[in-house]
């Protein structure tokens, strides 16, 4: 691989044979005819958002596969337009990490299209890469219709529940409600800053199989902020209402184990907990 410069953008790296993105939702319009590699989850909408920006090909984490295999559901949609697509084992490399998916990563899952290109599992992200740089580029045929990434009012009230399918998603007046997003725990790019994007009250992500794919609840941590994951194998990355829904949590750091979190709760407990708790500090406040 070639010295590598920086492109446009935080976590994005270009490179003359690929071109990384510790996030796929900044994948437009550099990654257009490219072969990316990501340090997101290679679910359904992180798909989409890949073909729509052109991708030529790309390699995902597998997020350890998880419930329904949602952290590799989007390499069928790929495979739908001729696009080569396969994902690292979540073992072999960080997920949010491009460059660590490159210089570590090692396939997992390979779809059609990527065997065509000369894919295997248990292929080296580098050589795979490499592989691919030297092959003409697969003729691409229409995408079907790519699922809408959604926000999701679960419970209105003073403290709103928010299921987000990406904490991409998440708004300035998202400050004091809990937040369930589909999204992986890990840091992207390692950047604190990156973890959330405002003050939740608390904050639910997925644990893509744990490792770094907690490292987000310690920096919200030293934000204050309520954070846990769900486990990979209790709810489907990507899909904030089944991490609402069907989650149970796998780990939480102090701030939400304050307020009754622990490992094991189902994720609509907390999240219950977490309301309740804020009710009762407001009636206690009105009543001074």
């Amino acid at each position: 691989m070639s010295t590598t410069t920086p492109a446009a953008g935080p976590g994005a790296t270009d490179g003359r044979d690929a071109l990384l993105l510790d996030s796929i939702t900044s994948a437009s319009p550099q990654a257009a005819g490219r072969i990316v590699v990501t340090g997101s989850h290679g679910g359904r909408y992180a798909a989409a958002l890949a073909l729509r920006a052109g991708v030529a090909a790309v390699i995902f984490n597998d997020a350890s596969i998880g419930r329904d295999r949602a952290g590799v559901a989007g390499l069928d949609l790929l495979d739908a337009a001729g696009v080569p697509g396969a994902a690292v084992d979540h073992r072999s490399a960080r997920i949010g990490d491009a460059a660590d998916a490159l210089a570590r990563g090692e396939l997992s899952v390979v779809n059609a299209a990527g065997r065509e290109r000369g894919w295997q599992p248990g292929m080296r992200t580098e050589r795979a890469v490499a592989v691919a740089a030297g092959r003409p580029a697969a003729t691409a045929r229409p995408a079907p219709e790519p699922p809408e990434e959604g926000r999701h009012l679960i419970a209105p009230g003073p403290v709103e529940i928010w299921a987000l399918d990406s904490a991409s998603l998440v708004r300035e007046a998202d400050a004091g409600a809990i937040v369930a997003t589909g999204s992986h725990g890990g840091l992207v790019g390692g950047r604190p800053e990156a973890a959330l994007r405002v003050a939740a009250r608390a904050a639910l992500f997925n644990d893509a199989g744990g490792g770094a794919g907690t490292t987000r609840l310690g920096a919200l941590q030293a934000r204050g902020i309520a954070a846990a994951t769900v486990s990979a194998a209790s709810a489907r990355i990507g899909d904030g209402r089944s991490t609402y829904e069907d989650g149970v949590l796998s780990a939480v750091n102090d701030a939400a184990a304050a307020l009754g979190g622990s490992p094991g709760m189902d994720a609509r407990a907390f999240a219950d907990l977490v309301r309740a708790r804020a009710a009762a500090a407001a009636a206690a406040e009105s009543v001074r």
